[in-house]
């Protein structure tokens, strides 16, 4: 999708000014978010993020949110009413919204100035998935707003991903086999990771491993791991590490080598070795979460398929009052 003009028209109505970027959405669409507000915080010197889950968004804006605000939003069904609430009051308040759903008929999309009807179940263009598409708006806004001296890597990187994440699926196939037959009887997993892939260690804690296979799980930042959850560790627990490119490859590193010591049950996913160092060294830590999630996708539906628990089974999610 092209996002360019609608990163034109926010920029136009503002006469240039935009002061804040927030995040708001729920579940898999925060968690797709969360690359975006990483880079706003990481690249920008003129523009602040924040990243709410909806209903924390509604119940406690904040301050800073005004006319030059841009709220991007987000919604599989495009009817979460904690999304569509914060839409109407980030329009209320004057800002810019940005609606993404995969539903052409969403209410949300009665709330957002500018909108995105994204593709999903088509594996091998995920240049055209939420995720991708709210950091290609992100990057661009940026580079129109004050400029990103990498922009030009970026967008080789964009045009390439597909290929990347397409090859690397096949690469882990036999392996997610192995992890789901290792591991079918563990009911607990910590999930590790780092920079802008820390938000698909939540991801897949809270999503693939809590409410696709009602197992426990906890995802933990690589930086924080030696400040308290470290003593956890033994050779019975099970950790995934999503080993990521970038800046903070180190504090993955120092993660492993620490279980090399005292651990045994130790999945890694090295984003270096499914093939992501095909995009410059400059940017590729942005398209880290863009592959993880395609990756660990695979070895959620290996662990369903051993466990025999179909993937879209709830016990409570649309089926009681909550």
């Amino acid at each position: 999708m092209n996002v360019v003009p609608v990163v034109d028209q926010i920029i136009e109505r503002n006469g240039g000014k935009v002061s804040e970027v927030y995040y708001v959405a729920c579940g898999g669409s925060l968690v797709d978010m969360y690359v975006s507000d990483f880079f706003v915080r990481t690249e920008s010197t003129g523009v602040t993020s924040g990243w709410y889950t909806a209903n924390e968004f509604v119940h406690a804006t904040p301050k800073r949110l005004s006319p030059t605000s841009v709220v991007v939003l987000c919604s599989h069904s495009g009817n979460t009413p904690e999304t569509v609430a914060a839409a109407a009051l980030a329009r209320e308040a004057g800002a810019q919204t940005v609606g993404l759903t995969y539903n052409k008929e969403a209410k949300l999309l009665d709330e957002s100035d500018y909108s995105f009807v994204y593709e999903w179940g088509d594996e091998t263009r995920v240049h055209n998935n939420p995720m991708a598409i709210m950091l290609d708006l992100t990057v661009n806004l940026i580079d129109k707003l004050e400029g990103y001296p990498h922009i030009e890597a970026f967008r080789k990187g964009m045009a390439i991903i597909d290929t990347v994440v397409a090859n690397a699926e096949k690469q882990v196939e036999p392996r997610t086999k192995e992890f789901a037959s290792k591991y079918q009887d563990e009911t607990m997993f910590y999930v590790l990771a780092s920079g802008a892939s820390y938000g698909h260690a939540y991801g897949f804690s809270i999503c693939s491993l809590m409410e696709m296979q009602w197992l426990d799980a906890a995802p933990i930042h690589s930086g924080e791991f030696f400040h308290g959850p470290f003593e956890v560790t033994d050779e019975d627990t099970p950790f995934i590490v999503a080993k990521g490119l970038g800046r903070t490859r180190a504090l993955d590193d120092r993660v492993l080598e620490f279980l090399g010591k005292y651990a045994k049950k130790v999945e890694v996913v090295d984003a270096k070795e499914l093939g992501l160092d095909l995009i410059d060294d400059a940017v590729n830590e942005y398209f880290n979460p863009i592959l993880f999630y395609s990756v660990l996708s695979k070895y959620r539906y290996a662990l369903s398929v051993v466990r025999d628990h179909d993937l879209d089974v709830r016990r409570y999610m649309g089926k009681v009052a909550y």
